[in-house]
């Protein structure tokens, strides 16, 4: 029964992406949905940016080994991301009419920055797309049984097809189905699990004793640390594609910024879900703690719950992953198609040529994922390795390009590749910091004294 549910949910959400396809006639269509959402698609779709694997299994089980302490990056560095977008992000890249975010550095800064711009974005959702690969992988290997390898290739041919035929417009309105169903499944399993566990005060009272420390005590190298971990998500992903997309697929600018607000306050409100199920988990069931926690959750779910509580919350962890998976899949082919393949084909190919380019780059970059998904597992892991590559090589440029009129394309090249090269020469090192503290600093140091040095005549953007 529980098989069967899983197959007829993936059905159809395929036919949900045959259906999309029909809205598909440009690049922008496949890439922005048209910048057509409403609010509440819209609000849908940046909830579910994240809502995926890191959210459900590996915060969950970092919560339970740390607590709160251990879990800044995600739920709280992703919130705090879409709330600093809204604030002073989403209006003014709104404004400029842009179909990816390698266009801002374009714009901005010339045709040799958005090239480098675009070879640092793509590579950082390689990770970040073999991180969900791997939670469906597990689901598939909990209900069915199947080597994960085999449930990350089933999973990773699902969800590259309806992205390749619907692009934004399919992941779209998927996403609002499926945010319906992480916060129905969750919740039901929530109230199921804390009813057995003798009510919500009695979990709470039961934890262990640090469970909900949140912040750093009085030594300088924590605080730093803490620091870090917001800035993971909380700046790594202000430069990242996904995001970038799914607020510009928005009908106006205000429903842009306001749809950052409201996924803000759902996503953080809802991400506390599976950190109090884990806590019941180990209230009521020890045993399924030991081990990998990663699969607490649904391993618990599969021999104490009943039938429709199994398919509720597996259907829900299928939404959350599927919903994450396709937007990252579209991501970095939008950059490849529009930011590396246009420029070098110099107005030699029409816009189908390229709409036809970014969907075989889906399946390009879904299947190196698939591989890299293949050969590790820590999801937790992946997800902020891709993060951190967009922190130290485009959060400084991207701010100061809006902001500093003076910010030069020399300065934002430095930046890009100052930084890279201190974070992987950092976190080769024995530091007592994060690597991404010296690489980002290095990188702000870098913009400055480039711009300051090297100064641009007139960009597109404006003088500086």
């Amino acid at each position: 029964m529980l098989l069967a549910s899983i197959i007829v949910y993936l059905l159809l959400t395929v036919l949900i992406g045959f259906w999309a396809s029909r809205k598909v006639h440009t690049s922008g269509d496949f890439m922005l949905a048209g910048r057509s959402l409403p609010l509440f698609l819209s609000s849908s779709a940046l909830f579910a940016t994240w809502f995926g694997s890191e959210t459900v299994f590996g915060a969950s089980s970092e919560f339970l080994k740390g607590g709160l302490y251990a879990v800044i990056e995600d739920p709280f560095g992703a919130a705090l991301c879409l709330v600093l977008f809204g604030l002073f992000f989403a209006r003014k890249l709104y404004n400029m009419n842009l179909l990816t975010l390698g266009d801002f550095f374009k714009v901005r800064f010339g045709p040799r920055v958005e090239l480098v711009a675009g070879v640092f974005i793509v590579p950082s959702y390689i990770g970040y797309i073999a991180a969900q690969l791997v939670a469906m992988g597990l689901i598939l290997n909990v209900v069915t049984g199947m080597a994960i390898w085999q449930g990350v290739v089933v999973s990773a041919i699902v969800v590259t097809f309806y992205t390749f035929v619907g692009g934004m417009w399919a992941i779209s309105i998927t996403d609002f189905v499926q945010s319906v169903i992480i916060i129905g499944g969750l919740l039901v399993l929530a109230v199921t699990l804390s009813g057995k566990s003798g009510g919500v005060t009695t979990v709470l009272r039961d934890v262990e004793p640090g469970t909900f420390r949140f912040l750093p005590r009085a030594s300088g190298v924590e605080i730093v640390t803490w620091l870090a971990a917001w800035s993971v998500l909380g700046l790594g992903s202000i430069p990242a594609q996904d995001v970038f997309q799914r607020v510009m697929s928005s009908n106006s600018v205000n429903t842009a910024v306001r749809s950052c607000f409201i996924a803000a306050g759902l996503y953080l409100t809802v991400a506390m879900l599976p950190l109090f199920i884990s806590l019941c988990v180990r209230q009521l069931y020890p045993e399924f703690t030991q081990g990998d926690a990663q699969l607490a959750l649904p391993s618990m779910v599969l021999v104490h719950a009943t039938m429709p509580v199994q398919i509720l919350f597996f259907g829900s962890l299928l939404s959350a992953i599927m919903s994450t998976t396709s937007s990252a899949i579209l991501a970095p082919a939008a950059i490849f198609s529009e930011n590396l393949i246009k420029p070098l084909a110099k107005h030699r190919l029409t816009d189908k040529h390229f709409l036809a380019i970014t969907r075989f780059s889906v399946l390009g970059f879904a299947g190196v994922a698939t591989i890299v998904a293949c050969l590790r597992t820590n999801i937790y892991e992946l997800v902020g390795e891709s993060s951190i590559l967009s922190l130290v090589s485009l959060f400084v440029p991207l701010v100061l390009g809006l902001y500093w009129k003076r910010a030069s394309s020399t300065g934002a090249l430095l930046a890009m590749i100052t930084g890279i090269v201190t974070w992987f020469v950092a976190s080769q090192l024995e530091l007592t910091w994060p690597a991404l503290i010296p690489a980002t600093l290095v990188s702000l140091m870098s913009m400055i004294v480039g711009s300051l040095i090297w100064k641009n005549k007139v960009t597109k953007y404006g003088k500086n």
